[in-house]
């Protein structure tokens, strides 16, 4: 079967996030069990600044493990809406048998709809980032944007012959767009064996002490403020003994708040910020780390508490839609307040404290890791690819 998958980001920019995994993941499983798949995305490159952003210089078709990525430039954008017109053409002229949009609001899920309606093939999407749910969707240009998108957004799932969910809470917010029948829940999945070996010593590299890691956009969803808010009261109260708090991730608009919060609490010498890191990077870090810090204010079906799941550790997260699905509170993980910093800090301190309570914890985590494998995943997945092709 031939696949075409689209998506917004592919390598080389891994800081991307999540969907960007989630859909090398689902081209490489398919590649693994004998399926002919192709990535469609843009040339963005977060090594480039600026108006450099998108990297002409990118091969326009490349393999990376067997998956064959195919990339046009990018002519325009609105925030993280990419319009690479090229990617149309691409598809058509490739004739796929199914067509899978990896994230709805990109332009290219625009585009997968428009190719699968011009090729009478079965359409395939995913989203994961909450349709008007998130929290950004009511701020600022982003409000504007988001109520442009929204005639498209209608016109993508009305083609769609599946919707994937990650989980009930996706499941329940489809639902208000399209029939509950539509819709099949797949957990994502991940590489476990990529990130079984860190790279290379964390710490030893970076002649760092222990830390706690948060990896994740700079933006405001993801919470960096409340995080150094938390550091403020442990570092005035002694728990952090010594121990950085490591901020990983690239710029989405908020780094200049979380450079100007670090030096407003006096934080130079606990916060280390490490923007645009690199996979081995981050790899390298959740393995080294004693735990990570997931403080967002919104997630769907977050992948960074499944990575440091399998890289052996354990998670203190914000108790949130998307994130119980995940976390199992005092089982493979700690889940705090939404928005507090004080018991972000409280439960911060309960693990710095018990080293035997995080220990415990990791060990639960690690063996959870398990269900969201990529194998299991692609197990589900299939069957959906399945349905479509025979219009079941």
């Amino acid at each position: 079967m031939k696949v075409a998958i689209t998506c917004p980001a592919s390598f080389p920019a891994t800081q991307f996030g999540g969907i960007m995994f989630l859909a090398f993941n689902i081209a490489r499983m398919a590649r693994a069990n004998g399926h002919d798949p192709t990535i469609y995305t843009t040339d963005l490159d977060f090594a480039r600044e600026g108006d450099g952003l998108f990297n002409r210089d990118l091969p326009a078709e490349e393999e990376r493990d067997g998956v064959r990525i195919r990339r046009s430039h990018v002519y325009a954008r609105i925030q993280r809406f990419f319009i690479n017109p090229g990617i149309c053409s691409m598809i058509k002229k490739d004739k796929p048998d199914i067509i899978h949009a990896v994230g709805i609001r990109g332009f290219q899920s625009l585009a997968a709809a428009l190719a699968s309606k011009s090729l009478g093939v079965p359409l395939v999407v995913s989203d994961q980032g909450g349709l008007g749910t998130h929290p950004n969707a009511g701020r600022g240009a982003t409000r504007i944007l988001y109520r442009l998108q929204e005639p498209a957004i209608r016109m993508i799932i009305h083609r769609a012959t599946r919707i994937i969910a990650a989980n009930e809470y996706e499941k329940r917010i489809f639902s208000e767009y399209c029939d509950p029948a539509k819709i099949r829940i797949v957990r994502n999945g991940i590489d476990l064996g990529s990130i079984a070996s860190p790279p290379f010593d964390y710490k030893s590299r970076h002649n760092l002490p222990r830390f706690l890691l948060f990896v994740g956009r700079l933006d405001h969803s993801k919470g960096p403020d409340i995080l150094l808010r938390a550091a403020r009261i442990l570092k005035d109260s002694g728990k952090l003994d010594g121990a950085k708090i490591l901020l990983m991730g690239p710029d989405f608009g908020f780094e200049g708040e979380v450079r100007s919060l670090i030096r407003d609490l006096d934080l130079g010498d606990v916060a280390v910020l490490v923007p645009n890191p690199s996979r081995d990077d981050v790899i390298s870090a959740y393995h080294g780390c004693e735990f990570l810090v997931l403080p967002s204010r919104w997630e769907m079906s977050p992948l960074t508490p499944v990575e440091g799941f399998a890289c052996g550790r354990t998670v203190v997260s914000s108790r949130i839609d998307g994130v119980a699905d995940v976390i199992r509170d005092g089982v493979d993980g700690l889940l705090f307040e939404p928005e507090s910093h004080e018991d972000l800090a409280e439960k911060t301190a309960s693990l710095l404290d018990d080293p035997g309570l995080v220990k415990r914890l990791a060990a639960s985590a690690g063996e959870r890791s398990a269900m969201y494998s990529d194998a299991r995943m692609w197990e589900s997945l299939a069957a959906v690819y399945e349905e479509c092709r025979k219009g079941t």
